[in-house]
């Protein structure tokens, strides 16, 4: 193809929006609630893994950070992505999928899953430095 950089790596991989998940989880509505009608939403789930670990219970914030990262990981696949490349924190869709990924790697090293804890941390840091940075 004329003109393509071949050294510029894997193009950003930007998710759709969800403008009625969004919109519901913005204006308050519970994340289990969100999270029932809308499962592929990543951010209901990166919510309720957030509410769990703060209330102290790492293995239900395994599970629902688990959730997110994987229908993220659906969504991501979809939209082009295949394994690598940028996901990037601007694009706030993709906040879902990282603050998951960020969630999964925080109750993977609460439960004492170490290399699973370093995996998603640098898989974090690989996609998108501003989230890791953000979110750390």
């Amino acid at each position: 193809m004329p003109g393509e950089n071949l050294l510029s790596g894997p193009p950003e991989t930007l998710l759709p929006d969800d403008p009625a998940a969004r919109e519901a989880l913005e204006s308050g509505v519970d994340a289990a609630t969100v999270a029932a009608a809308h499962p592929s939403f990543s951010a209901a789930w990166a919510d309720l893994a957030d509410r769990a670990f703060a209330a102290g219970d790492a293995v239900t914030s395994y599970a629902y950070a688990r959730t997110g990262y994987h229908r993220g990981l659906d969504q991501l696949r979809r939209a082009g992505w295949r394994g690598q490349g940028p996901v990037p924190w601007a694009h706030e869709p993709n906040r879902g999928f990282l603050r998951s990924l960020n969630a999964l790697g925080r109750a993977a090293e609460a439960i004492g899953e170490t290399d699973e804890a370093a995996r998603c941390a640098q898989f974090l840091r690989d996609s998108s430095a501003e989230a890791a940075e953000a979110l750390g």
